[in-house]
């Protein structure tokens, strides 16, 4: 039995190194991260030291912790030449990262080379993590569809996480989180049903923070659509990163418990105190357990088997 965190960060000293090597944004200068869009930001390093945050995961029961590129900083939109020796500093340290950890490739979405990222999972990633900026309309999903296609062949899944956050740095912090973040979930979320499923019938696809609670919006989508695709999908999952009890349960409520991962985006946010959000140990095994074996594996069969 193996309970699953799909969504965490962990940078690996290739990555700083690579992030510390560049002038312009996105770029560390020591530990301070600076960004288009958003104020420079104070990383603690203890954040990502893997033996601190492998005793974290094992007290919080974890037996994998899947960790993907931070999609904010923007590296996947950069042009190839800028994009990919960054690509390559996390790819590189990421398989190396010791168990419990697993981890989600990642991608250039300015200039899509799909030959590249099947090399790059061929070193074991789980699937593929792409922004949500990059697929939130038809444009997007047919300028992606390379490396979705690909994702079907291996039978592997995509992971939706948020992407750079439009706008200036004037706001507060926690703006690009509560703001851009969640826009580009919801559009991300209506763009898969619009321009997604049906050109990827077999994909599996999980939207980070509840999908910015674009399901909620269920009700209206039925109001205003022609009823085309208002059923739930067996294969498109949510992860809870950042929210509590009140909006899991909402989610569950409109989804059903078998869509639902737990996703904690460490070290940005904790995992939850409940492994059920208050819901019951069968929604905690649902969440930490079954649900995360069915969106990597595809397996619906409910042994209590570990993943690896």
């Amino acid at each position: 039995m193996t309970d699953i965190d799909v969504h965490q960060h962990l940078w690996s000293p290739q990555l700083v190194a690579a992030l510390r090597s560049r002038g312009t944004p996105p770029f560390l200068d020591g530990w301070t991260l600076f960004l288009d869009g958003e104020p420079p930001y104070e990383i603690p390093p203890a954040d990502h030291d893997v033996t601190r945050r492998a005793e974290l995961a094992s007290a919080d029961g974890l037996g994998r912790a899947l960790v993907s590129l931070s999609a904010p900083i923007g590296v996947e939109w950069l042009p190839s030449a800028q994009a990919r020796p960054l690509l390559d500093a996390y790819h590189q340290g990421a398989a190396a990262l010791p168990e419990p950890f697993g981890a989600w490739a990642a991608a250039c979405v300015r200039d899509i080379d799909a030959k590249v990222t099947a090399e790059d999972l061929d070193q074991g990633f789980v699937g593929l993590q792409l922004p949500a900026n990059a697929l939130a309309d038809a444009v997007g999903y047919a300028r992606c569809a390379p490396l979705l296609d690909l994702l079907e062949e291996r039978d592997l899944p995509l992971f939706v996480h948020p992407g750079p956050a439009a706008g200036d740095s004037s706001g507060p912090g926690w703006w690009p989180a509560m703001v851009p973040y969640v826009q580009q979930m919801h559009s991300a979320w209506f763009a898969f049903r619009a321009f997604g499923r049906a050109h990827h019938p077999r994909l599996r696809v999980c939207f980070a923070l509840l999908a910015g609670l674009a399901p909620l919006h269920g009700e209206r989508f039925a109001a205003r659509s022609d009823g085309g695709g208002i059923g739930v999908d067996p294969n498109v999952f949510v992860e809870t990163s950042s929210y509590g009890p009140r909006a899991v349960e909402a989610i569950t409520r409109a989804l059903g418990t078998d869509a639902v991962v737990q996703g904690s985006d460490r070290p940005y946010a904790e995992p939850p105190k409940q492994p059920g959000f208050g819901l019951g140990r069968e929604a905690a095994y649902a969440f930490r357990i079954a649900n995360p074996r069915r969106l990597l594996t595809g397996d619906s069969h409910d042994s209590r088997s570990s993943i690896r």
